[in-house]
């Protein structure tokens, strides 16, 4: 009776977290130009489609098949029967690996963003392919597959900020260093032009969703229907993130002097990121100033970008690998409980150090490992469309179709791209000459 409980609550997290592949999709969509919408779709399905197969068949033996500290080697396509070292007792085989599968999806899908409104459509497929069979996995075994930093240290990631999102950040800036920014997105003194949300409705929606998919993301991770540890989980979970967006409101007001709502609603993004590591051992009080130091990080993370010209359309990298990384070193700060204790609770630098440790080790193999594939990548397949596909659209430029249709748009696009609906280098239409 106990294993058909816990079966069912982690089931029905896993099932939160595959919908927030709807939640990416929307925000995704929701902050990219509406030329573009399209193509952002269409990538977002396309990961949980590449990720779902090819995590079953290679990724979840390397993550949790017994090997070597490094690296699973066996369970790769496995049975309902198979004995897998590194899954637990008290689930069906095929329960826990659905679980994992939507989590290692979750990661891939951290890269579409950053990446969008230029990368080539086959490229993107091909790394999306080698990050859910092989990066993910890799970096997955040494903490939750029984690898080095798991049985060596006393790293403690209890969701993923480092495995899931702090990876799929790396991953996310080696794509965003080799394949470049948007036509027009920069000056040439630097200074970024406006390209603005073209649906805030999609976002705000799309946020929403994530918050909600979130309470499965880190509550399903104690994997047993257990109140008592499932309750303390979620809540801390919900206070960092309306921590991380009433913060990020506040200090683009006080930075910019504007209401910025995509800052805000990515401070909620990066309160949950950074709670994710610690959900488990960080109290209410603390997890919402987990919370709200992310919603500063995250605006700072922006800015920063754009000052290294480094362009990512909906703040993937400073959500997702900068919140990664500072949720990961905040357990070593605010930990509280058992023997799972931070600087600021007696236990000392030592468990801080050794977060600082395993973020540094998963970042750094994601990172290079990443832009050596998007490197290889450029140098053969190539990772971008042309300018003039760019400037046009992806969607009618690589689709045909428009997200809106042509009532929606207010213009009509010849499908030879001259007359009327050629675009200007920040997609609006101009008129021909």
């Amino acid at each position: 009776m106990q294993e058909i409980i816990d079966s069912v609550w982690v089931l029905v997290a896993a099932f939160l977290v595959f919908f927030m592949h709807a939640g990416f999709a929307l925000v995704e969509s929701g902050f990219c130009r509406k030329k573009n919408v399209v193509m952002v779709l269409l990538k977002n399905v396309a990961v949980v489609s590449v990720a779902s197969l090819l995590f079953y068949v290679v990724g979840f033996g390397l993550m949790f098949g017994g090997g070597n500290p490094w690296v699973g080697l066996e369970g790769f396509a496995p049975d309902a029967t198979a004995a897998v070292a590194n899954a637990p007792d008290n689930l069906p085989l095929f329960v826990f690996l659905f679980f994992q599968l939507v989590f290692a999806a979750t990661a891939a899908t951290i890269v579409s963003g950053a990446v969008a409104e230029r990368v080539s459509l086959p490229a993107f497929l091909v790394f999306t392919s080698v990050a859910s069979a092989i990066l993910y996995p890799i970096a997955g075994h040494w903490v939750w597959g029984g690898g080095y930093l798991a049985t060596e240290t006393s790293f403690h990631d209890f969701a993923g900020s480092t495995v899931v999102h702090a990876v799929g950040g790396a991953m996310a800036l080696a794509g965003v260093m080799v394949i470049g920014a948007r036509h027009g997105r920069y000056g040439k003194d630097g200074r970024p032009r406006p390209m603005p949300a073209h649906s805030f409705p999609l976002a705000a929606l799309g946020v929403l969703v994530l918050w909600l998919g979130w309470f499965g993301f880190n509550g399903g991770s104690t994997l047993a229907a257990d109140p008592s540890a499932i309750g303390p989980v979620i809540l801390v979970t919900n206070l960092a993130a309306a921590a991380g967006f009433i913060v990020a409101l506040i200090h683009t007001r006080l930075r910019t002097g504007g209401l910025d709502l995509s800052m805000a609603l990515n401070g909620a993004l990066a309160g949950l990121v950074a709670i994710t590591a610690g959900a488990d051992v960080i109290g209410p009080l603390e997890a919402m100033l987990v919370g709200g130091v992310g919603g500063v990080l995250v605006v700072e993370g922006v800015f920063l970008l754009d000052r290294f010209e480094l362009d990512d359309p909906v703040g993937a990298i400073p959500v997702h690998l900068i919140n990664g990384v500072f949720g990961t070193l905040a357990v070593g700060l605010f930990a509280n409980s058992g023997e799972t204790l931070g600087l600021f609770h007696g236990g000392g630098v030592s468990l801080l150090l050794a977060q600082a440790m395993g973020a540094a080790m998963c970042v750094a193999f994601a990172f290079a490992v990443g832009y050596g594939f998007w490197f290889a990548l450029k140098k053969t397949l190539g990772v971008r469309v042309s300018v003039e596909h760019e400037v046009e659209g992806l969607d009618l430029s690589e689709c045909g179709v428009e997200a809106y249709g042509e009532e929606a748009s207010g213009w009509s696009m010849p499908r030879d791209g001259a007359g009327a609906g050629t675009r200007d280098a920040v997609g609006e239409p101009v008129t021909s000459a």
